[in-house]
């Protein structure tokens, strides 16, 4: 039987929400074994004069505790 642990990060990217989550999975991965997913909480964007400067995604990442 496994047991999982979620945490909370913020990535960021001045291309897409896509490249932000993707930009937090990979961080994570340097960091954390047995990344089995993750749930986007909350998106947002920067806006520098008057046009989007960046992408910022909140994620709750699930992994499993290694025994």
């Amino acid at each position: 039987m496994s047991v999982a642990k979620v945490i909370e990060i913020i990535a960021e990217s001045p291309d897409s929400f896509e490249d932000a989550v993707n930009v937090g999975i990979q961080r994570a991965l340097k960091t954390l074994t047995g990344v089995q997913g993750a749930w986007v909480k909350e998106q947002k964007v920067m806006v520098e004069g008057g046009k989007v400067t960046g992408y910022r995604v909140d994620l709750k990442v699930t992994f499993l505790l290694e025994d």
